[in-house]
């Protein structure tokens, strides 16, 4: 992530505070936007390692925060996985590059990021400092772990506390790899998500169709959907987002 888009994620911070304060004490504004209950969020998706399912996260998160209120998926990958998968059929919420999120954001109540991977030092300082949850993707397998707490020193190192580690690509029972890696992950002290994604070949499916999972004729759709339904419910549960001032 270059300077430019460090900018922008800047401003886009600064406007979605702005929005916020606007939406936490305007009745009206909530019933337009139907969140009589709910703050605005922003999610940052983020790894220091591909192959980590961190678009597929990033994607069926806004779906289903979309189910709550208005979401922006914004792609700032350079790769522009979740742009282009969005444009071969259409997801049910909007997606724009960094460049165009500051103009997008006025119009959603919920943000989410996909970032490129491995991000610097300087990119993590502003997006995890810009996010209410900085959610990091981690298949169970020992590289990926070795890189996962890579990953955490640094964001303990710029005093970073808001991010938790989602197991993704977990393989079936009686295969014991994601307890094995939870387990590692716990003794380290390390939040980690209570809910985690199961490896299913319907993702890939999806991701080539250009649809949610859910949307695939697929007999394990609805387990995939449901894993990804129990992370956003994790997520509204547990994320705590500063009151506006």
């Amino acid at each position: 992530m270059g300077l430019t888009t460090i900018r922008i994620f800047k401003r886009l911070k600064m406007r979605i505070a702005g929005l916020a304060t606007v939406q936490l004490f305007n009745l009206s504004d909530f019933q337009t936007l139907k969140l009589p209950n709910t703050q605005q969020m922003i999610i940052t998706v983020a790894s220091l390692k591909g192959g980590q399912a961190k678009t597929t996260t990033a994607v069926h998160i806004a779906a289903l925060m979309r189910q709550n209120a208005p979401t922006l998926l914004v792609d700032g990958d350079p790769n522009r996985s979740a742009l282009n998968w969005h444009k071969r059929k259409g997801f049910p919420f909007e997606v724009c590059d960094e460049r165009q999120a500051v103009k997008f954001s006025r119009e959603f109540a919920h943000i989410i990021f996909d970032t490129q991977a491995r991000p610097n030092k300087e990119d993590l300082q502003v997006l995890a400092g810009g996010c209410d949850q900085l959610i990091i993707p981690l298949t169970p397998d020992a590289l990926s772990l070795d890189t996962l707490f890579m990953f955490t020193d640094s964001l303990k190192q710029i005093g970073t506390t808001q991010f938790k580690v989602l197991l993704t690509i977990v393989p079936p029972k009686p295969e014991r790899d994601g307890a094995e890696v939870r387990k590692a992950l716990t003794d380290a002290g390390l939040p980690v998500f209570a809910a985690e994604i199961r490896r299913y070949k319907v993702f890939r499916k999806a991701a080539l169709a250009g649809v949610l999972v859910k949307d695939i004729a697929d007999d394990n759709a609805e387990s995939a959907w449901n894993d990804y339904a129990a992370v956003a419910e994790e997520i509204f549960r547990t994320t705590q987002v500063p009151a506006a001032v």
